[in-house]
C-alpha cells in the first residue's frame, strides 16, 4: 500500500549560488558520500530530500543528511535513511522506499513513494 507520494525540483543554478553564498551549507546538508559531487547531481540529491519529507507527511522538519542517495551497482539511486527520518518511516508503517531522479536542462527533479507491507 502507498503511504505517501513526493516530489521535488530544484533549479540547479540556483542552487549553486546558494551553496556558495552559504559556506555551511554544504556540510548542514549533505553528507561526506554527497558532498563533493557535481552541482547536476547535488541539486538532483536536494531533491530526494525535499521528496522525502514530502513522502513521509513531515513538516519540514527531518535532518537532511539522514536522508542519503548513493548510487547503486547498476547506477540506480538508492535512498538510505537512518535517525529521525527512519522513525518517521517507522511510525509510518513504511517498509520500502522508492526513488527516481532525473536531471535535464538546469533543472533536477525527485519522486519518492513511501510503500508498506
Amino acid at each position: 500500500m502507498i503511504v505517501g507520494v513526493g516530489i521535488d525540483v530544484v533549479d540547479t543554478a540556483r542552487l549553486g549560488e546558494r551553496l556558495e553564498r552559504t559556506p555551511g551549507l554544504r556540510a548542514r546538508v549533505f553528507t561526506e558520500r554527497e558532498a563533493n559531487l557535481p552541482l547536476r547531481s547535488l541539486a538532483a540529491r536536494f531533491a530526494a530530500k525535499e521528496a522525502t519529507g514530502k513522502a513521509l507527511c513531515t513538516p519540514g522538519d527531518l535532518p537532511w543528511q539522514e536522508a542519503e542517495v548513493h548510487s547503486g551497482e547498476h547506477g540506480e539511486p538508492i535512498l538510505e535513511i537512518s535517525g529521525a527520518v527512519a522513525a518517521r518511516a517507522e511510525l509510518l508503517g513504511v517498509t520500502r522506499l522508492h526513488l527516481s531522479l532525473s536531471h535535464d536542462g538546469g533543472i533536477a527533479t525527485a519522486i519518492v513513494i513511501a510503500e508498506s507491507a
